[in-house]
């Protein structure tokens, strides 16, 4: 039984984009363009084979969704060998989630591969993600398990997954402090200057003003010390905000 029927909705010079677009992408030559063309189909097109049968990306999309399972699970196994089982199932939780997908599949404009919908009805939000999980099938179909999870240790994992970030760690209390202000557009400043006082040793002091108001401040041997210090005071200042 062939699972992938042939089909042929796209006009040579079409295909030949459809077909550049895909490698660039995924990576690699697509063997049978045919399964990201079904990987790109949304159900309002209304395909169907000689058959009568149903074209569209719903049984990629499920097998694309047990795939990146997989693909996560052993990344976070590999990782994380001291995390327990229920640790490592919250966490996958968090990288496959369906916002997660959706906000990955919109930064790669995945609908733009799909048909527009027959009808005045666009996409909706979660055919990012479903998108996603049919391309991860279609790569596994057409080239294999070790190519796929490469594309999602390159497109997902290396990008959004942070470990520290997954197990409650925080690399960076600066970094934290100053993205969450940039996302909230909120005006930041650090003011440092030299405070050795009586000591011999150089120390410098660093305030930090959210607006014009001072939310954290510190006293370290050098500058960027102090900053990370006088961010960690802030992040607890806001953390219920943040979080």
């Amino acid at each position: 039984m062939n699972i992938i029927p042939k089909i042929s909705f796209l006009k040579n010079k079409e295909e030949d984009i459809f077909f550049k677009r895909i490698k660039n992408l995924t990576g690699y030559k697509p063997k049978n363009i045919s399964i990201y063309k079904i990987a790109f189909t949304h159900k309002s097109a209304n395909k169907t084979d000689p058959n009568g049968n149903k074209i569209n990306y719903e049984r990629l999309e499920f097998l694309g969704d047990a795939l990146l399972d997989a693909s996560v699970t052993s990344f976070l196994f590999h990782n994380l060998p001291e995390s327990r089982e229920g640790e490592l199932t919250q966490m996958r939780s968090k990288i496959v989630s369906r916002k997660h997908l959706n906000e990955i599949g919109k930064e790669l404009d995945l609908i733009s591969f799909a048909k527009k919908p027959t009808s005045k009805r666009k996409f909706s939000y979660n055919a990012h993600g479903d998108f996603f999980e049919a391309l991860i099938a279609a790569i596994y179909l057409d080239r294999g398990y070790v190519i796929m999870d490469k594309f999602i240790k390159k497109k997902l994992i290396s990008i959004y997954v942070d470990l520290d970030q997954l197990l409650g760690k925080i690399s960076s209390y600066k970094s934290l402090f100053i993205e969450w202000c940039q996302k909230n557009q909120f005006n930041y400043e650090f003011i440092a200057y030299e405070d050795s006082g009586k000591s011999h040793v150089k120390y410098f002091a660093v305030k930090l003003l959210v607006g014009n108001k001072i939310v954290g401040k510190s006293r370290a041997t050098s500058k960027k010390k102090a900053e990370e210090i006088a961010s960690r005071r802030a992040y607890y200042k806001f953390q219920k905000r943040i979080e």
